[in-house]
């Protein structure tokens, strides 16, 4: 059984507390909240016993086996290191850290300390994308991978009445190219790797976060674009482009409907079964992987996790976005 600790206590911790609920041999023993007040309310809700207002003592604990860290980009790093260190695996919401540096930081620790490190990003390990995978093939050679996630934040609204929230907060290394930008970038990764070009424009708030994004990325044989925003809707799907046809994704954070339209004029809707909330694949993986001794998912992999995060630096430098984590290179 993998005792899981959980830190963060806000909505996304809750989803995927639900999700995880429903996966065999794991059960949540531990959570951390900067106050006792926050971590008793959090921890009554799902029966969690043991309670932690320290990092220290917590990543030095008995009682838990792993940890699930959904806290701001910007404490990603250091507090995952913490845990790795003491010998305890990681499962990291996405993105995995503020930049590049921090996630190759990340990576040795885990593998100095052999243990698991994994980042959760829950879209990859769907079966949505587990078919794209499959039938890629079928639409010949790919030549366009064309991405959009466009969805209008109610923290903007906030942010227009003077009230900066912890979204468009360059301290906490956020804004919509790490939040939405990074579901659309990594699939890309997974699938055909490291681009050879990027080029990107983006939308600076006044705060210093991007607002919204395009990047074009350049391959030896195909292309990709990508669309973001967390100020502007949009109902495009995403499409992956191929000599014999097209891959028409519903939602590339979360495919659950994929079509495959032929130059021919025929169409052919893939088989998807997905059973389960969209972030139990993620836990699934995760306590699958420490139950077999490994340290790195073939598909949330090390490489694939610092490729993405390359490419966003790489974004960020050409839009001008800029984090105070930043001044810790070295």
């Amino acid at each position: 059984m993998v005792r899981i600790g959980v830190i963060g206590t806000n909505m996304i911790t809750e989803r995927l507390l639900e999700a995880a609920s429903a996966v065999e041999g794991s059960e949540l023993t531990a959570v951390y909240s900067r106050t006792s007040e926050q971590a008793e309310k959090f921890a009554s809700n799902y029966g969690i016993t043991k309670l932690f207002t320290n990092l220290e003592e917590m990543a030095g604990s008995e009682e838990i086996d792993a940890v699930y860290i959904a806290t701001p980009n910007s404490f990603h790093s250091e507090q995952a290191i913490l845990f790795l260190q003491n010998g305890k695996h990681v499962l990291c919401e996405k993105p995995l850290a503020a930049n590049a540096a921090e996630v190759n930081k990340m990576i040795q620790a885990a593998k100095d300390h052999n243990v698991l490190l994994m980042e959760a990003m829950k879209s990859t390990l769907l079966p949505g994308f587990k078919a794209i995978q499959d039938n890629l093939n079928k639409i010949g050679t790919i030549r366009r991978y064309f991405a959009s996630y466009c969805q209008y934040s109610s923290r903007y609204d906030k942010f227009k009445e003077g009230i900066v929230l912890n979204a468009f907060n360059p301290k906490f290394a956020n804004g919509a190219l790490m939040d939405l930008g990074v579901y659309c970038l990594y699939p890309l990764i997974t699938l055909f790797g490291e681009p050879n070009e990027v080029k990107a424009t983006g939308i600076m708030l006044d705060s210093g976060v991007d607002g919204e994004g395009s990047v074009v990325l350049r391959y030896d044989d195909k292309d990709a674009v990508v669309m973001y925003s967390k100020i502007s809707n949009s109902s495009l799907p995403s499409e992956i482009q191929g000599e014999n046809g097209s891959m028409i994704i519903d939602k590339i954070s979360s495919p659950e409907k994929i079509v495959i339209r032929y130059n021919d004029g025929t169409t052919e809707q893939l088989p998807i079964e997905q059973s389960h909330p969209s972030m139990y694949y993620e836990v699934k993986e995760f306590v699958e992987l420490i139950n077999q001794g490994k340290m790195e998912s073939d598909i949330n992999s090390h490489k694939n996790s610092y490729t993405t995060m390359l490419v966003i630096d790489r974004v960020r430098a050409e839009i001008g976005l800029k984090y105070p984590s930043d001044k810790k290179l070295t």
